[in-house]
């Protein structure tokens, strides 16, 4: 992707973090709705070409898509959808990839929420290595004239109580529905995505007023720096904080101002 859809989809993948953070949504039921609502737009090409559509009004768009899937799906997938279509996007077969990657995300996060998202990449990583030393198994997944149920079925006998649910169900959405990849390339892209999902962490940020975008970003990026990974900020306002702010990533509390707290990350990072 390039341009606007790259531009969209990281948007996306903002708003996904998001709502998954909250551990009141349902991860895994928000990623079934999704590769439904990909399923569809991969059919029905005039459908998806009228949502990424630039000469109609983002709003516009997302009251279609409200209609169409609002009935279909859970408002948390709705509201998410509604939100893609609004964005700009370089090409129309751009906005169905990335439905399809949220999906995947979501499962994966699922996963991270149950302790599992480490077996569940090597599950992956090992599963890719199983196909590419075994032109039989690779063969009989992906025989265009085997039906969805009997290679669902072939993979039930494969991986049914030997992977983790997370593993299977991936595995299983990728060989039935493919959409013009190799079962090696889908494979490789679900395990970058495990190993992402992996090394993101999460920061509780609670200050006493919101922060300005410059800050937001200013803390952002130093913790990245301190921790040396990428940093998904989860924010709260709290005015007992008395003008600083409170930091916790995993058990680790950081308390002090926003300024003070900067010029400490500095002076680590250049010791």
């Amino acid at each position: 992707m390039n341009g606007a859809s790259r531009e969209a989809l990281a948007a996306a993948r903002e708003r996904l973090d998001a709502l998954t953070d909250n551990t009141s949504v349902d991860a895994t039921l928000l990623a079934d709705e999704l590769a439904a609502v990909t399923a569809l737009l991969d059919r029905e090409v005039s459908l998806r070409r009228v949502l990424t559509d630039p000469a109609q009004a983002g709003e516009a768009k997302a009251e279609l898509a409200g209609r169409l899937f609002g009935g279909q799906v859970g408002g948390t997938t709705a509201d998410l959808v509604a939100g893609l279509v609004r964005s700009r996007w370089s090409r129309s077969r751009d906005l169905v990839d990335s439905i399809e990657e949220l999906a995947d995300t979501a499962d994966l996060t699922a996963a991270q929420r149950a302790g599992t998202l480490d077996e569940v990449e090597d599950e992956l990583f090992r599963f890719g290595r199983i196909v590419s030393s075994n032109t039989g198994l690779r063969a009989a997944l992906t025989d265009r004239g085997a039906t969805t149920a009997a290679k669902s079925e072939l993979l039930r006998s494969l991986l049914g109580g030997r992977a983790k649910a997370t593993t299977e169900r991936l595995v299983t959405r990728l060989v039935t529905a493919p959409r013009g990849r190799s079962l090696e390339s889908g494979l490789e892209s679900l395990s970058k995505l495990a190993a992402e999902r992996r090394s993101r962490m999460v920061a509780v940020v609670t200050s006493a007023v919101p922060l300005s975008d410059p800050q937001k970003q200013r803390l952002g990026a130093a913790l990245a720096k301190l921790y040396g990974r990428q940093m998904h900020l989860n924010l709260d306002v709290d005015p007992e904080v008395l003008g600083g702010i409170r930091v916790q990533v995993g058990d680790e509390v950081i308390n002090g101002s926003i300024a003070d707290r900067l010029e400490d990350v500095g002076r680590r990072m250049a010791s």
